[in-house]
C-alpha cells in the first residue's frame, strides 16, 4: 500500500507534465516533521518521516519533484472543518456522550481549516494561472500552509468544547498516556514564511478561523 502511495503520485505527476500542465499540486497532511523548533518547515530533502504513513507522504514529494516541470506542493497538517471525519466533530460528538474526556496536551500544532486551505490554494493558483503572472518560473516547490499559531490537542478542544451548551470534564493527558500504532510529531508547527513571501498570501490565526467554523455549524451548516 505505502507503494502504491508513493508511486501514484509519481505517475499523477508524470501525467500533468505530458499534458504540458502548468503545475502538480499535492495537499499533505503530514507525519513526517522534525522534533526542535529550529528545524521546522524544512524542505522535503530535509525531512525526517517519524512513521510510514510520513515516509510514503515524503515519497510522494520527491517523485512530483523528480518529474520534469514545474511543480506546487503544499503541505498543511492538523486538518479539520464544517464537515466529514475530523478531530473537531469527533469531540462535539463524544462530549455529548461522555462525562470526561482526556485529551493529549503535550503535541503541539496549528489546527487549520479545509475551507481556509482552499480558499489560500485557490488565490495561489489564481496568480499562477493569471496572462501576466509568470507562472510558477522561479517559484517550484514546497510551500507549507496552515493557519498560523499553535496549542495543543487539548487547548484546541477546550476552545471550541468550552463553548458548548454541555461540556464534559476535560481532562489533559500525556502522549504516552494515548499509545497509538504510529508515532506521531511532538511538535507539528510548520513555517509558512515562503508561502507568504513569495505569494502574498497569509492564513489567519487558527482561533478566528475556528469561530467561522462554529458559526457555520451553529447555524447548521454541514456535518456529514
Amino acid at each position: 500500500m505505502s507503494q502504491l502511495m508513493a508511486h501514484g503520485v509519481g505517475w499523477h505527476g508524470v501525467f500533468f507534465a505530458a499534458a504540458g500542465s502548468l503545475a502538480v499540486l499535492l495537499l499533505a497532511n503530514l507525519m513526517l516533521l522534525r522534533e526542535t523548533p529550529e528545524e521546522r518547515g524544512l524542505p522535503a530533502p530535509e525531512a525526517n518521516p517519524l512513521n510510514v504513513y510520513g515516509k510514503t507522504k515524503l515519497a510522494g514529494d520527491e517523485a512530483i519533484a523528480a518529474v520534469s516541470g514545474d511543480y506546487l506542493i503544499l503541505r498543511t497538517s492538523w486538518v479539520y472543518g464544517a464537515r466529514g471525519g475530523n478531530f473537531l466533530l469527533t469531540m462535539l460528538r463524544l462530549a455529548k456522550e461522555r462525562s470526561e474526556l482526556r485529551i493529549v496536551d503535550d503535541q503541539t500544532g496549528s489546527p487549520t481549516t479545509s475551507e481556509c486551505i482552499a480558499q489560500a490554494t485557490a488565490q495561489i493558483l489564481a496568480q499562477v494561472a493569471a496572462p501576466d503572472g509568470g507562472g510558477l518560473a522561479g517559484r517550484s516547490g514546497v510551500y507549507h500552509l496552515t493557519c498560523s499559531g499553535a496549542t495543543t490537542w487539548f487547548g484546541f478542544a477546550k476552545a471550541f468544547l468550552s463553548r458548548q451548551t454541555v461540556c464534559p470534564r476535560l481532562t489533559p493527558i500525556a502522549t504516552s498516556e494515548y499509545p497509538v500504532p504510529a508515532r506521531r510529531p511532538m511538535n507539528s508547527v510548520l513555517s509558512c514564511e515562503r508561502m507568504a513571501e513569495t505569494f502574498g498570501v497569509r492564513m489567519p490565526a487558527w482561533a478566528e478561523a475556528l469561530d467561522l467554523v462554529l458559526e457555520t455549524l451553529a447555524e447548521g451548516g454541514p456535518r456529514g
